[in-house]
């Protein structure tokens, strides 16, 4: 008997480790889009501190999927979707007219993205900071460290409920909204949003809540005890090492 209990537990605890294993590990599709060698070396030598084999398996972006990457600066998380998604899925790099306005060449990046003619499946659209919207509906919108921003007067500072509620529009019944972003100070609300580019990530989770999304969960794979968040985030000695998290929302289904 003592046996017999001694073996279903240790078929339980095994059973449950390797669950656990299956949920961290990411999937082929994954691990081959981050050893594509068409990458450039800029995006790959920042993998160490961005670990994306973790952020994309996060995602739950899938091939044949149509993604939304909000405000992609030079393309990272762009070249990854496109590998991802393969050749029956889209990516749409959104980039808000108001920064395009201050910063012309903010599109450079992902104009030389698709112009190199590797990822076909990649398309830029320009558009008004809200609505966020897409030719048709789609299955996920990123948006890496720069939710922040639009509260900022870079992109307008505008109306962060009709931003939210058109992300929620632009989604299939069942899409995910996934934010990456700098963590400010717990109860610091939106205040270091344009002084220290960080937001308080409980602030940003009810904003985002309150648009219709319901809470998936979080992944503290970026998370960093050695941030005390004090500093900006373009600090030399704390550049592309921020304390930064990551929630995922979902569109109801019905």
């Amino acid at each position: 008997m003592k046996f017999f209990k001694w073996f279903i537990v240790s078929l339980v605890v095994c059973c449950s480790i390797g669950a656990i294993a299956k949920e961290v590990s990411a999937p082929q599709y994954i691990t081959t889009a981050i050893a594509d060698t068409k990458r450039p070396t800029t995006d790959s030598e920042q993998d160490v501190n961005r670990k994306p084999e973790a952020v994309l398996a996060f995602t739950e972006v899938k091939p044949g999927e149509v993604v939304i990457d909000l405000l992609p600066g030079g393309g990272y998380y762009t070249r990854l979707f496109s590998r991802v998604v393969g050749p029956k899925g889209t990516v749409y790099a959104v980039i808000p007219d108001e920064l395009l306005q201050k910063y012309p060449k903010a599109l450079d990046g992902i104009k030389a993205l698709v112009d190199s003619g590797e990822y076909k499946n990649v398309t830029p659209l320009q558009q008004p900071a809200v609505p966020v919207n897409a030719p048709k509906k789609v299955d996920v919108i990123f948006t890496s460290m720069n939710y922040h921003d639009y509260h900022n007067p870079l992109l307008g500072s505008p109306d962060m409920g009709a931003f939210n509620k058109s992300v929620f529009n632009a989604l299939k019944p069942g899409g995910l909204f996934v934010v990456l972003d700098h963590a400010a100070a717990a109860d610091s609300g939106f205040a270091a949003t344009n002084t220290l580019h960080r937001i308080d990530p409980a602030a940003a989770k009810a904003e985002i809540l309150a648009a219709g999304f319901e809470f998936v969960g979080e992944s503290d794979v970026l998370r960093s005890s050695d941030d005390d968040h004090t500093l900006g985030v373009f600090d030399k000695s704390l550049r592309g090492k921020t304390d930064r998290f990551i929630y995922k929302f979902r569109k109801p289904k019905h």
